[in-house]
């Protein structure tokens, strides 16, 4: 049996991908009745996506977790229409939804630069008060971080998803030789030699039920959402995770990493993907790897072999299946091009869409 201890879940707690905090715009400022002066309107408080930001960052910066935007200017003989209070302004991690405390999202920032109002500033003091001024807008958020990245690497813990990451990127992920090696989200980014630069995120290892929250359940799955590509990693000997679990061929492997993803969300198997075929150094690997290339060519032929729940509703397709192998560097290069190629096949489909849509609305103004 697998069993996390005191060091791997403080390890985990390094890595948070989900913070409640609280946030308060800010009340307005007093009226002048007399004059019919109006009070300033109260700061509002604003969420901005920064790169190089972290939710970590801001638990340790702001230890509270309490965001207020400043008072509205009362009304005066000298200036009847106070100045606005001044806004609070809290930097975020790019891939952040903004959820209320019922689990509705209600705001999302996904690139650098884009803001959210998170608490509005309250009115200040006029004759349509009475003169008296407004609180400000005042609630508790969850800031819920979904990685960004080209491509998620998805596999059973040991597939070699780690040793694969440092081999293609400059990331330098702990390895071992036991399950659940990775316990938190690694980025890394693929350098090619013209430039291109391609970011890939090697993410907690699923583990069966991991779309009912078992293991790390939602944490790993939550992050494949927001990839553009997966690539699936896989044993080529198979994979079992304790002496009290079911061996699983690579093939089954598979299917099972398919319905996974297709029990939490059906538009994840929708996404473009790859198979990387991992191990190919051991023995038997060849004949393994003739008999899973046979099983995937016309996978409903073998479904009668296999309990009803492991049996995706629908199959992934792979743009590209690669056999390699992390510990010899076969099939690396291969990889890495294959990836290439895909994403760049993948932007050129967006931008002619793009044009498309752009053409039509173009010729219906017309």
């Amino acid at each position: 049996m697998v069993r996390c201890g005191a060091a791997v879940l403080r390890k985990y707690s390094n890595f948070i991908d989900d913070l409640r905090v609280y946030v308060r715009g800010g009340t307005g400022g007093m009226g002048y009745p007399n004059l019919g002066g109006e009070g300033g309107r109260g700061g509002d408080v604003w969420f901005v996506a920064r790169e190089r930001t972290t939710l970590k960052s801001i638990r340790e910066k702001y230890p509270q977790k309490r965001f207020v935007a400043g008072t509205g200017a009362n009304s005066s003989v000298k200036a009847l229409k106070g100045e606005k209070g001044k806004d609070c302004e809290v930097h975020v991690p790019l891939g952040i939804s903004v959820l209320d405390d019922d689990g509705k999202q209600i705001g999302e920032l996904n690139a650098a630069g884009e803001r959210f109002l998170a608490a509005r500033g309250g009115l200040g003091g006029s004759l349509a008060t009475n003169f008296l001024p407004c609180k400000g807008q005042r609630r508790s958020v969850h800031l819920d971080l979904k990685l960004i990245a080209d491509v998620g690497l998805v596999g059973f813990p040991n597939a070699g998803k780690s040793s694969l990451l440092s081999k293609i990127s400059h990331a330098k992920p702990e390895i071992a030789n036991y399950a659940f090696t990775t316990i938190q989200p690694e980025l890394g980014k693929i350098m090619y030699a013209d430039y291109k630069q391609i970011s890939v995120a090697d993410l907690p290892g699923l583990i069966e039920g991991a779309h009912a929250n078992k293991g790390m359940g939602h944490k790993f799955l939550k992050h494949v959402e927001r990839t553009k590509q997966l690539l699936l990693v896989v044993d080529i000997s198979g994979f079992q995770l304790s002496m009290k679990t079911q061996f699983r061929t690579a093939f089954e492997t598979i299917l099972l990493l398919t319905k996974e993803l297709e029990l939490y969300k059906e538009e994840l198997v929708t996404k473009p993907a790859l198979l990387a075929i991992n191990k190919m150094d051991l023995p038997c690997a060849k004949d393994n790897l003739d008999e899973l290339m046979t099983q995937l060519e016309n996978p409903q032929d073998f479904f009668h072999l296999l309990e009803e729940e492991m049996i995706p509703e629908n199959t992934l397709e792979f743009r590209d299946v690669i056999p390699i192998s992390t510990y010899t560097g076969e099939g690396i290069e291969e990889l890495k091009t294959c990836l290439r190629k895909s994403i760049d096949e993948q932007a050129e489909q967006v931008n002619e869409e793009y044009r498309k849509k752009k053409l039509l609305l173009l010729q219906t103004s017309k």
